[in-house]
């Protein structure tokens, strides 16, 4: 058995403050508040994020003075224009401690044209050769408008880059499955709907066959990123898509069709139920099932293996407009909910108290 809980982590676009009268915003705190408010919620154990050109400095200061260590760090990439953009990624990464860099690879390349499989493994491998190199791992995600959008084809990827002979790594951030089950629109954008009404693909993690299941069992499962979802759940209203702004991992090519004045899409649900006037749809703690079973899932499966191969966990209630922009909840006060839960859960399983 493993006895050891990999340690938890806050991903820092959900270090904010935030309340009814200073809603989630995209313009976000200084590095040195994100660190402050991870640490001063009690419930983390590090920091993930990846630093920007010139934060380097900011960052180990702040490691040091915190006492929030980087073992993890995410950047997303579009085959065709950011072979160069990797190598750079990933010496920051490696100048701030992180040994594990989440890679999410669009699913169209820099020309707006879909890529195969093939190209996403040669490009792990790539990630693989030039991490490895600097001490730092790659592992590719599970998430909207990537390669991995269609969970189908996590499967067949992991298992070509096995084949060469190198282990493939995985993020599993299954609210990016969970919120699409039930929702029509969602389930067609990747072409899954048949597979779903027939049982081929099985998203629910309760049923039979989930993929949850499946990557637990191909032992892939490296990082598990937690954020709260509903099934089919709300559209994110408060954040209308009309600000002009470039918003991180929405790529120019995009397999979802977002639109001007549309809201954003709805893969993020409270962990906590939020105060009146904090969210914009009722909320319904038997919505979060299913985050809760995956939870469960991963660390039953880490505990009873010895060989599980999951290294982090991080909570991923995050600013952006597809999530919690706009909000008038304490961000900061869900990721450390969310924490506190993941904890709580492994205690259960060790028949300990929480730790």
């Amino acid at each position: 058995m493993s006895a050891t809980l990999p340690p938890i982590g806050c991903n820092g676009r959900g270090a904010q403050a935030s309340s009814r009268e200073r809603p989630v915003s995209l313009a976000e705190p200084p590095i040195e508040e994100q660190f402050r408010l991870v640490r001063e919620s009690g419930a983390f154990d590090c920091f993930d994020r990846l630093p920007m050109p010139g934060q380097v400095d900011t960052y180990l200061r702040c490691i040091e003075r915190f006492g929030l260590p980087v073992h993890t760090a995410s950047w997303f990439y579009a085959l065709g224009r950011d072979e160069a953009l990797l190598a750079d990624k990933l010496r920051l990464a490696a100048e701030v401690g992180a040994s594990t860099h989440n890679v999410m690879l669009h699913w169209h390349d820099a020309t707006g044209r879909p890529i195969g499989d093939d190209e996403v493994a040669d490009f792990y491998l790539r990630a693989y050769d030039e991490g490895m190199a600097r001490g730092v791992e790659p592992a590719f995600e599970l998430h909207v408008n990537m390669w991995s959008e269609d969970p189908r084809r996590v499967a067949p990827v992991a298992e070509a880059v096995r084949r060469r002979g190198i282990p493939f790594h995985f993020t599993l951030d299954y609210s990016h499955a969970i919120f699409k089950m039930g929702n029509a629109q969602e389930l067609a954008i990747c072409g899954l709907t048949e597979d779903v009404a027939s049982g081929r693909a099985v998203l629910d993690p309760f049923q039979p066959g989930n993929f949850v299941d499946q990557w637990l069992e191909m032992g892939i499962v490296r990082w598990l990123q937690v954020r709260s979802v509903a099934p089919n759940g709300p559209r994110n209203r408060w954040s209308m898509g009309d600000s002009g702004e470039a918003v991180a991992a929405v790529p120019e090519h995009s397999i979802f069709p977002y639109a001007k004045g549309e809201p954003g899409r709805g893969i993020l649900y409270p962990f906590t139920e939020p105060a009146p006037g904090e969210w914009h749809s009722p909320w319904d703690t038997g919505a979060l099932a299913c985050t809760r079973e995956v939870v469960r899932k991963v660390l039953a499966y880490h505990r009873t293996h010895e060989d599980s191969p999951l290294r982090w966990i991080t909570t991923e209630m995050i600013n952006l407009p597809d999530y919690a922009h706009n909000a008038r909840f304490s961000l900061i006060g869900q990721n450390a909910a969310i924490a506190r839960f993941v904890r709580e859960q492994w205690a259960a399983l060790r028949g300990t108290g929480p730790g």
